[in-house]
């Protein structure tokens, strides 16, 4: 649909509803490829399934879980194809034409976080296959900038500036990148678990790790119970799910470019709950491998391809993993960001503006690296900011607007979703709310078990999405008058 007259603080050509539909259900699923492959997909579920006690009950966890996920994309999924907008204009109609940048910003913050932690985990793996050469070696032993060493900065920065010619062309560049780089990552998995499992003298679903080897590498997990318990698989469940807490958010982001509602179902299908479990099921086959071979928990392939006696092979893994990491980084972090901040200014920031201060930002981020440490932690403390954002969207848009959104309005700052100036006080009150209970309880203060914030994200999307639901009662929307609508000379098609 084309945009007439928009106001100029809410729209650019990025931001415009979509009208170059082309994506079909093997770029949908290819999304999800590109979001799961990377080193940081295979470290998490390499530490669920230590927390797992035994390969059945990792299935059986991460498959439910992966059900879950399922549901909850397409929930967004089908709001982004419907409308053909992105998350940040889709979020006006929630939070107000200027309450949206909040719920931007707070996604496009997160996308930083999780930019540099990509970027730092291809980093690594260059670095693993660098340091077999003595002299590389020895120059990553002595030399030290930045609280990293020398040779870990350069390789940073290099992965990082890559990312930058990838988007430089925009998003039909993007699918065309996930579309081959997805796929290239699987046959390396399956590469790098068949040579394990023959060198391990096959494979069996008895893992063998020792009891005293799981409760010593889960022991910071936050985790009450021992590996393979009921509360152990709960937590295995749950940090699955928030691992994906941002790309609920902005997987509209791409959705907005499927061709239809059925190519978005039959996409996630395949990319979500069947590759998510076969996905998992190498990780585990891998690090149960690896143990017998090594005679220890190796979470990161890096860590396994640096035992390599070939260096072709080493080379092979190293590149592979590196280009799956700036698939997913590209996917969901670049992208999101940069129509996140884009939103904010749409007048002085477009597409690529936006993507290259997220990228600074996540450069900026790098000799602090606050994603150092526990993988599991990190993803609940993330993904528990955007909680309350979810809930509230997804209420606003099914319970209460029930999938009806004007998408003209959206980009009308005098329009139907001005609310109080612009913002909606039913969605501030309930993300103040739900921020309380999912982040700033949990994570700066000792009132709450500590248990409390491995399930921080659903504490967020459940009280702030009911707040929200609540206030809407209490105080439902006044829809302004058509008057406010006269300098728009919209066809009643517009409405979605």
């Amino acid at each position: 649909m084309d945009i007439r007259n928009p106001s100029p603080g809410l729209y650019n050509e990025d931001l415009a509803p979509t009208r170059d539909r082309r994506w079909g259900a093997f770029s949908i699923f290819n999304v999800w490829t590109s979001d799961v492959h990377s080193l940081w997909g295979y470290y998490l579920a390499a530490s669920l399934f230590l927390l797992c006690g035994s390969f059945v009950n990792f299935l059986i966890a991460i498959g439910i879980s992966s059900l879950v996920i399922f549901f909850l994309m397409n929930l967004v999924g089908y709001a982004g194809e419907k409308t053909g907008v992105p998350y940040p204009v889709l979020a006006r109609a929630s939070f107000g034409v200027w309450g949206a940048n909040l719920a931007a910003l707070v996604r496009a913050v997160v996308a930083c976080f999780w930019y540099g932690a990509q970027t730092a985990a291809a980093s690594g793996a260059m670095v693993a296959l660098l340091v077999r050469n003595d002299a590389l070696l020895s120059f990553h032993q002595t030399t030290h900038w930045l609280g990293h060493s020398g040779l870990e900065v350069i390789c940073y920065v290099v992965i990082w500036a890559l990312q930058l010619l990838i988007i430089q062309r925009g998003m039909e560049t993007v699918r065309r990148f996930q579309d081959w780089a997805g796929p290239a990552v699987w046959i390396a998995m399956l590469v790098l678990a068949i040579g394990l499992c023959v060198k391990a003298g096959g494979f069996s679903f008895d893992h063998g790790i020792p009891m005293d080897v799981l409760l010593d590498k889960t022991k910071d997990a936050g985790v009450s119970g021992a590996p393979g318990s009921f509360w152990a698989l709960m937590a295995v469940g749950a940090t699955w799910i928030t691992y994906f807490a941002a790309l609920y958010l902005n997987f509209c982001d791409f959705s907005r470019y499927a061709k239809n509602k059925e190519a978005v179902a039959k996409g996630n299908l395949w990319g979500l709950p069947v590759n998510l479990i076969a996905f998992s099921l190498v990780a585990g086959i891998t690090t149960i491998a690896a143990f017998k071979v090594y005679g220890e928990v190796l979470l990161h392939p890096e860590q396994i391809s640096a035992k390599f006696d070939s260096w072709v092979l080493a080379l092979l893994a190293a590149v592979t993993f590196a280009v799956a990491t700036l698939g997913i980084n590209v996917v969901a972090n670049f992208v999101s960001a940069a129509f996140d901040i884009s939103n904010v200014f749409p007048k002085r920031i477009d597409f690529k503006r936006g993507g290259y201060i997220a990228a600074l930002i996540a450069l900026a981020l790098y000799p602090f690296a606050p994603w150092e440490g526990g993988a599991a932690h990190f993803v609940n403390a993330i993904g528990a900011t955007m909680g309350p954002l979810l809930g509230i969207i997804l209420v606003d848009y099914y319970l209460v607007a029930k999938g009806n959104i004007n998408v003209a309005a959206l980009y009308d700052e005098h329009g139907e979703y001005r609310y109080e100036g612009g913002w909606n006080v039913n969605a501030l009150i309930a993300t103040g709310i739900g921020s309380v209970f999912s982040t700033i309880l949990p994570n700066f203060t000792s009132l709450l078990p500590v248990w409390w914030g491995t399930y921080g994200w659903f504490f967020g999307v459940l009280i702030g999405g009911s707040v929200y639901w609540v206030m809407a009662t209490l105080r439902p929307r006044r829809i302004l008058a058509a008057v406010s609508y006269t300098h728009l000379t919209l066809p009643t098609s517009d409405l979605v």
